[in-house]
């Protein structure tokens, strides 16, 4: 289903249990709604669940960038006005979590529970070159030069040999990612800087992370949980970044246990 928000045409697909508390899903970059099939099957007995492309990904509106996390934040705020959706849980990953962040800051009251999954709350200055030479690659020669590497930092060598399929579907989704929306992301992740601000978040907090996950390692997954007083932090042992899918069953646990213990 579509509808427009915030000035542009948001995909997006609901799932489960009517009456029952919602629950947004926000995806990676270069990904889609699509990844949190595993997420939606464990849930929807016991959620409403919203899960949606982000500008310039999947079959959301793919605007020349670039992007804000702001701006990201504002079309999920647009989106929720739209459906008439208030006090959802929130579980985003990567830059689904960003955007979480963000909004949870220039939104308080609305999130009932924010979960963080595999994300950041502050780049080092020096993640700013490599940003920079992947918005160059894709805007020279596509998105098909950055899906391998980009699968390698995703998901562990004993995952991508034992679950090629799965992997496969998601080379896919990074494939058929707009230049534009992931350029026009690109431009906004690296920019982050919430660790000072997420004492200011009053909803409980959950810190996801995938043990081997080499893009937003164990360490910023850390620094989170330090700056969010009374947040917990679960390390998901054998899993790179995409640990909703890596480590579903240990992911859904733990996402389920906070959702029902906040519900």
């Amino acid at each position: 289903m579509k509808i427009v928000a915030n000035g542009i045409e948001i995909h997006y697909g609901i799932h489960g249990r009517e009456n029952a508390p919602w629950l947004v899903l926000s995806h990676s970059l270069a990904c889609s709604a699509r990844m949190w099939e595993p997420q939606i099957a464990a849930l929807r007995d016991r959620y409403r669940i919203l899960a949606y492309d982000t500008r310039g990904h999947g079959a959301s509106a793919a605007p020349p960038g670039p992007y804000t996390l702001e701006m990201l934040a504002d079309d999920l705020h647009g989106l929720l006005a739209a459906l008439g959706i208030s006090q959802p849980h929130f579980c985003g990953l990567s830059m689904g979590g960003m955007i979480g962040q963000s909004f949870a800051l220039k939104y308080p009251g609305v999130f009932r529970t924010l979960t963080l999954a595999d994300t950041t709350s502050r780049y080092p200055g020096e993640a700013l070159p490599l940003w920079e030479d992947r918005i160059r690659l894709a805007e020279t020669q596509g998105m098909s030069p950055l899906a391998q590497p980009t699968l390698e930092r995703w998901f562990t060598e004993s995952f991508r040999t034992s679950h090629a399929a799965a992997v496969e579907r998601i080379r896919e989704l990074i494939l058929a990612t707009p230049v534009a929306g992931y350029v026009g992301c690109s431009r906004a992740i690296p920019k982050i800087n919430f660790s000072a601000r997420l004492g200011e978040i009053r909803c409980p907090i959950l810190v996801l992370v995938g043990e081997d996950d080499p893009g937003t390692p164990v360490a910023m997954a850390r620094e989170i949980h330090a700056s969010a007083p009374g947040s917990r932090l679960v390390i998901l042992p054998q899993a790179a970044h995409l640990a909703n899918l890596e480590a579903a069953e240990e992911f859904n646990r733990a996402l389920g246990e906070f959702l029902d213990s906040a519900s």
